[in-house]
């Protein structure tokens, strides 16, 4: 990758979205045909699926990651998410795919390689900019610690978790973007935003630290559940969403998208999917990710590849 210094502070926002994969060109069972997607029609003129799964426009690139990476069965989400934020195959470490959790034996893996470690260690700016409700910390203050592997690598590496003032402030994003979920289900005072307005949160938030990662896992929860009315609402936030990111990115910055395993692009099953994972890199650097991420393991070496 090209190392030219400049003075302005290079920001990468990345996007985890749990169980997305590229699926058939299904407009019955594939959320994305079903309902439209601006982000993929718009940006690269096409909608991507299993015979269609490498796209790119001027300023990004659609592509699979391998989620099996060696170790046949459905891959799982702790195998998967450790694969990614720490950049080693854990399916292959464990020798099976394991989830949702992940696997104790994974944990000191966690402990010591997680991307956030990596920034710190590099004296580089992290934030983890994802909300959690109250009952979310009250559920870690009982000692119980069955968490993903974001979360758990913040409290392995000491990143701050925010708490719902912190969106009432404008410094956090709730996971389903807008908050519509947390008003309506969990009944906190809060307002409901609209999708660009999040997304300009979270480019305000990015710009302000050399790494930002912000996570959605109502993707998975949809493609288990098939609620189709929360499926099509969801799809459409968070088409806006990414589509006004794509948009808007400033020219030191690099946007990443990607997912640990298939589910929610084929409806016609409750399961995860063989599909491969969906990525996607646009801005700063963006080619070169292309290129360099295959597997979910890929991902975080490319990362910490742009801060050499």
């Amino acid at each position: 990758m090209d190392k030219r210094k400049d003075n302005q502070l290079h920001s990468t926002i990345m996007i985890f979205m749990d169980g997305v994969g590229i699926g058939k060109e299904d407009y019955d069972n594939n959320p994305f045909f079903k309902f439209g997607f601006k982000t993929f029609s718009e940006n690269f003129g096409s909608i991507p699926h299993l015979k269609n799964q490498k796209l790119s426009c001027e300023n990004g690139y659609l592509f699979p990651v391998d989620a099996i990476m060696g170790v046949p069965d459905i891959p799982l989400s702790g195998t998967g998410q450790t694969s990614i934020f720490c950049g080693v195959n854990a399916s292959k470490i464990l020798g099976k795919h394991f989830g949702p959790y992940p696997y104790s034996t994974l944990v000191p893996i966690i402990e010591e390689k997680n991307i956030f470690k990596e920034f710190k260690q590099r004296r580089k700016k992290v934030n983890f900019v994802n909300a959690y409700p109250k009952v979310f910390f009250d559920y870690i203050n009982s000692g119980r610690r069955r968490l993903s592997v974001t979360s758990l690598s913040c409290l392995l590496t000491g990143i701050r978790l925010n708490k719902i003032k912190d969106l009432h402030q404008g410094r956090a994003l709730s996971a389903e973007i807008d908050n519509h979920r947390l008003v309506e289900r969990m009944n906190y005072k809060l307002p409901v935003i609209e999708p660009e307005t999040a997304a300009n949160r979270l480019l305000r938030i990015g710009s302000q630290n050399h790494f930002t990662l912000f996570e959605i896992f109502h993707t998975d929860h949809l493609g288990h559940g098939r609620n189709i009315d929360w499926l099509k609402y969801t799809t459409g936030v968070l088409d806006r969403f990414l589509f006004h990111l794509t948009r808007k990115l400033n020219q030191n910055m690099t946007l990443i998208v990607c997912s640990d395993h298939g589910n929610f692009e084929d409806l016609s099953i409750k399961m995860h999917t063989l599909n491969p994972a969906i990525g996607m890199v646009f801005g700063k650097y963006s080619s070169e990710l292309s290129q360099k991420i295959k597997t979910l393991a890929d991902i975080k070496p490319a990362i910490m590849e742009m801060y050499d």
